[in-house]
């Protein structure tokens, strides 16, 4: 059994003092409050940026809320490249709130326009909604890219979690629709198969912090409309036909996640389709570490790699 990094544990001490209840123990609303609360109690300073706006945009059911962050000056003065980003929570919990820390790096240390993405979810909206928002999302930044002060050609996708697989089931959709056209898709410990059969399921099953597999029952039951739909790629992206021709790809895991298996299986999925992937396994990490800043020192290491990832694509 791999061991957790002595930050991790700390973490995790901290975690069990603020008596956080577990995921599957509360309704959406209680558990959507718990992240909130969380997020809102988080020390860290994130990055500068230079302008952040909240936009709504036509979606496939109604308006969907948009949060832009735009990046301080680029140094050639034209256009910035754009990353739309989609958070995680099991496609039931998180929001623009609790990921806005993240988005905000993103922007600066990317130095980018990011489009964070208040997409519909579970069990208000069910599978395929989530889906839907999110490549809608896309194609409305592609469209609009140029009164943003956006580069059209230079666009990527980012999530974690739920987010990372509806950023990689979106490029799918981007591929398939022939746009738009996307340098990178960032994936970090995506959701990439919802029929949790993998190891890491049984082996991270509890004690690696809130992600249990009990919780993972809980988001596939809210945002799945039956068992059945863990078979469709848009809901389980390493179920697609054929991974060719995708955006290149970074994928990040965290070693003790019960997401551990599907993330690294995606990851050579996708290079066994001929898609270039660059893919970082954070040992003794757990579950939602890329946001424990600056308590983890890995999960600053890790952004840095996700802006960097992003810096090349976008040269």
């Amino acid at each position: 059994m791999p061991s957790l990094h002595p930050q991790i544990e700390e973490v995790l001490r901290v975690m069990a003092a603020a008596k956080l209840r577990p995921i599957e123990a509360m309704t959406p609303a209680e558990a959507r409050e718990q992240m909130e609360a969380t997020a809102r109690a988080r020390k860290a300073e994130p990055l500068p940026v230079a302008r952040v706006e909240e936009r709504t945009m036509p979606g496939p059911a109604g308006p969907t809320r948009l949060r832009l962050y735009w990046p301080n000056a680029s140094t050639s003065g034209g256009p910035v490249p754009a990353i739309v980003y989609y958070h995680g929570g099991g496609h039931v919990i998180g929001s623009l709130d609790t990921h806005d820390f993240v988005a905000r790096n993103l922007c600066a240390g990317a130095e980018a326009l990011v489009a964070s993405v208040d997409y519909r979810m579970g069990p208000e909206h069910k599978f395929p909604a989530a889906v839907d928002d999110s490549f809608a999302a896309l194609e409305w930044v592609h469209r609009n890219a140029a009164g943003l002060g956006a580069d059209s050609f230079r666009l990527g996708v980012h999530g974690d979690s739920a987010g990372a697989n509806l950023a990689a089931v979106v490029a799918l959709m981007a591929r398939d629709a022939g746009g738009p056209p996307l340098r990178l898709q960032s994936l970090v410990y995506p959701v990439a198969d919802y029929t949790m059969s993998t190891p890491s399921y049984q082996k991270f099953a509890t004690g690696c912090g809130i992600l249990t597999r009990e919780a993972m029952v809980w988001f596939q039951q809210h945002y799945l409309r039956s068992p059945a739909d863990a078979q469709d790629w848009r809901a389980s992206p390493i179920r697609a036909a054929s991974l060719a021709g995708v955006a290149p790809a970074i994928v990040i895991t965290a070693e003790c996640d019960v997401l551990h298996d599907e993330g690294q299986g995606y990851a050579g999925a996708l290079r066994r389709a001929g898609v270039a992937v660059e893919y970082r396994e954070y040992p003794g990490m757990i579950h939602a570490f890329f946001g424990m800043v600056p308590a983890v020192d890995d999960a600053m290491n890790a952004q840095r790699a996700v802006w960097a990832a992003f810096k090349r694509a976008f040269a």
